[in-house]
């Protein structure tokens, strides 16, 4: 996996450094996730604030948690006592119920807008014509920073196919970055099937899951015999 993010970044003229990979531990158990760690990965996504309130206590402490998964309103609370980023903020009255749930929290919170940028109507996301509206609106929060985009293009057998989903993601923050004034360095995209057009194309952070953990075709589940309080 280092070693394609490496020659991916060679074929664009990128420093790999800047390129950081979020391991998605969905359904998978807190042994994969510690393992994971102790091959170096320190970033780890869950899709589902419940998995991660599970998953959490049993994981080393060391561990930065991304939610990557779709956030309602109802858990802003949670998220903001679990997660040190969420990629999948989707309206400005989830940045509003964010930002007010890190304010009783006392914690700041950096955050990726999801843009649906192939208008699929299965997938969660801002329209892109919706976003420069909420971005120029991020100077009322006090505890979220709006630091970049996130996109779920369509799944292609080929990458190539999704390539131009992800170069119009980066066009898009260029533009927006420009018009707005609101930095956006971060873009997350990409995962396991495509993550090398997405870094060719921009990406500072890749999803992956199936590359590094495998299929789980049952989801995981906190049984009774498990560790309450597992330390590294």
């Amino acid at each position: 996996m280092w070693r394609r993010i490496e020659a991916a970044c060679a074929r664009v003229g990128r420093d790999p450094d800047t390129v950081r990979v979020v391991a998605v531990a969905k359904n998978h158990s807190p042994d994969l996730v510690r393992e994971a760690v102790a091959a170096g990965l320190s970033i780890i996504g869950e899709n589902r604030v419940q998995e991660a309130m599970q998953k959490q206590p049993l994981c080393p402490g060391i561990i930065e948690w991304h939610l990557v998964g779709h956030l309602q309103r109802n858990k802003v609370r949670h998220a903001a006592a679990l997660f040190r980023m969420v990629h999948s903020v989707d309206s400005w009255r989830l940045l509003e119920a964010l930002d007010g749930a890190c304010e009783e929290a006392g914690v700041r919170m950096p955050v990726c807008l999801e843009v649906n940028v192939a208008g699929e109507a299965s997938k969660f996301g801002l329209p892109p014509a919706d976003a420069p509206a909420v971005l120029s609106r991020c100077g009322d929060l006090s505890r979220v920073t709006v630091c970049g985009l996130m996109t779920v293009p369509p799944f292609a057998s080929d990458p190539e196919a999704v390539r131009p989903h992800f170069r119009r993601l980066r066009e898009l923050r260029d533009r927006w970055e420009q018009d707005t004034g609101v930095g956006l360095p971060e873009l997350s995209m990409g995962m396991s099937s495509d993550f090398e057009v997405a870094v060719e194309e921009g990406a500072t952070m890749v999803r992956l899951g199936t590359i590094l953990f495998g299929p789980r075709t049952a989801p995981w589940r906190r049984s009774t015999s498990d560790d309450e309080t597992w330390t590294p």
